[in-house]
């Protein structure tokens, strides 16, 4: 008996944890990007990223309603988190005049509104216990 106790602790050492645990699996390098660029319609963004499966790099832009790009740059890793760094590029315009407000008028719906009906009635019972 204690033969075979030694010979399983044996076993179990020499292929590590021997709780059936779980570890983290190693991290898949990759590299991306895109963009987006329509002058006609006034949009502008795109995002870059690679990562060597430890930490992961990368920025995106965004053009801000105001005409100011907005560029986000940042690094991630499991040692020290989400770490990002915001900046803005051009200078905030805005009307100085606004349309005037849209309006519409109210329409009828079309709904009319159900006649009343006779509420219901169960029936009597003839007969029996009452």
């Amino acid at each position: 008996v204690c033969a075979a106790v030694l010979l399983v602790a044996s076993v179990a050492a020499q292929h590590g944890n021997s709780g059936g645990g779980y570890g983290k699996p190693p991290g898949m390098p990759y590299d991306f990007g895109y963009g987006v660029k329509d002058e006609y319609r006034g949009v502008n963004f795109g995002q870059d990223e690679e990562s060597d499966g430890q930490v992961t790099r990368g920025s995106y832009t965004v053009q801000l309603p105001d005409g100011r790009t907005q560029i986000v740059t940042y690094e991630a890793d499991h040692d020290n988190g989400h770490r990002a760094n915001v900046e803005y590029v051009g200078e905030a315009q805005f009307p100085h005049e606004f349309p005037p407000p849209v309006t519409f008028k109210p329409q009828a719906s079309g709904y009319q509104k159900p006649q009343q009906q006779q509420s219901y009635q169960p029936p009597k019972q003839s007969g029996g216990y009452q």
